[in-house]
C-alpha cells in the first residue's frame, strides 16, 4: 500500500517546486521530504524527480503520479478539515462564480448576510457567465440558471424566475390571433422569432428596433417607451409594481430554475452546507425578486 505521507510530501515539493520551498512552507527539514521521496521512488520502482544543481524537476512518471493524485489527496485533506471543524463551524474563504447579472443585482446583499452570520468566512464571488470548472478552477460553489445533468455536480434550486413580455403604458396590448408585429427591444443575440403568451393566447412578431447587450438596459428602454421586451420577472418587478411598465403576459416554458451546486467529488465542507441551506432560506417561496 502506498505511503500517503510520502505522496503528501512529493505534493508538497512538487507544488512548491523544491525542497527549500517547502521545507520553508511546511516547516519540515529539506532532509525528511528528500527521503519521503527517495522512499516513494523505491517503492513505486521509478524516478519522480531529476536532482541538480538548479534544483528538482518532475520526470514524466512524476507529472503522471502528481496529476492522478492532485485532486485525490485535496479530497483527503477537506474531509479531514471538515472532520476537524465538525458539522456547525463555517470558516476559511467560499469562493463562488455566478451568473453577471445575479452578481451585480443580489450577490452584494448576499455577502454581507452571510459573513455577518458566518464572520469566520471569507466570500469571494466571480462574476462569469461560462461554465466554470468547479475542480479545476478551485470554486467551492457555482450559481447557474437551469443546469444541465451533471453526476459530477450537485446542489438544490433556490429560486425560480420566468421570462415575461412587457412594455409602457403608452403601448396599447394587443388583442389575439395571428402574429402580431410589435416594436422589439431585444437583446444582440436575437434570433427572429415569435413570442408565444400565456400558452398560445398572445402571438407577438418582435420587429427589432434596438438590439442592446443587458437585460438592465433593456428595462430602462422599455420604461422609457421604446418598445415591447422580453425581461426576466425579476427585474421588471418593482417597475411593474409602479406601473412604469405593464406586463402583456409570460412566455411559454419561459421558467428559469436558478440552482446553487457544488461538486460531488468531495464531501461538502462546514462552510459550502451552509451556504447552500443560507441560499434556500433566502427564498423561502422560490420567488426570486431582484432589484437594481
Amino acid at each position: 500500500m502506498m505511503d500517503l505521507n510520502a505522496l503528501a510530501d512529493f505534493a508538497l515539493v512538487a507544488t512548491n517546486g523544491g525542497l527549500g520551498k517547502a521545507s520553508r512552507a511546511s516547516g519540515r527539514s529539506k532532509a525528511t521530504l528528500s527521503r519521503r521521496i527517495s522512499d516513494l521512488e523505491e517503492q513505486l520502482g521509478v524516478r519522480l524527480v531529476e536532482r541538480s544543481a538548479r534544483g528538482l524537476k518532475l520526470t514524466e512518471a512524476g507529472e503522471t503520479l502528481m496529476a492522478r493524485t492532485e485532486g485525490p489527496m485535496l479530497d483527503v485533506a477537506e474531509a479531514m478539515t471538515a472532520a476537524r471543524e465538525g458539522p456547525s463551524s463555517p470558516r476559511g474563504r467560499l469562493r463562488v462564480a455566478a451568473p453577471v447579472l445575479f452578481s451585480q443585482l443580489a450577490m452584494g446583499r448576499i455577502c454581507a448576510d452571510f459573513c455577518a452570520a458566518y464572520p469566520e468566512v471569507d466570500f469571494e464571488v466571480v462574476a462569469e457567465d461560462r461554465l466554470v470548472d468547479l475542480v479545476e478552477e478551485q470554486f467551492d460553489v457555482a450559481i447557474r440558471p437551469n443546469p444541465r445533468p451533471d453526476t459530477a455536480l450537485v446542489g438544490r434550486c433556490f429560486a425560480k424566475d420566468r421570462l415575461v413580455v412587457v412594455a409602457a403604458p403608452s403601448h396599447a396590448k394587443p388583442g389575439g390571433g395571428d402574429p402580431v408585429r410589435v416594436p422589439g427591444i431585444v437583446m444582440t443575440t436575437f434570433r427572429p422569432g415569435n413570442w408565444s403568451l400565456d400558452a398560445g393566447r398572445l402571438l407577438l412578431e418582435p420587429v427589432p428596433k434596438l438590439r442592446l447587450s443587458s437585460f438592465l438596459t433593456i428595462r430602462d428602454a422599455a420604461v422609457a417607451g421604446a418598445g415591447v421586451a422580453l425581461l426576466p420577472q425579476s427585474i421588471a418587478w418593482n417597475e411593474l409594481a409602479r406601473g412604469d411598465l405593464v406586463q402583456w403576459g409570460t412566455v411559454s416554458g419561459g421558467e428559469v430554475s436558478l440552482w446553487v451546486l457544488h461538486t460531488s467529488r468531495r464531501l461538502p465542507t462546514p462552510k459550502v452546507r451552509a451556504f447552500v441551506e443560507f441560499m434556500c432560506q433566502r427564498y423561502p417561496e422560490e420567488l426570486l425578486v431582484l432589484c437594481g
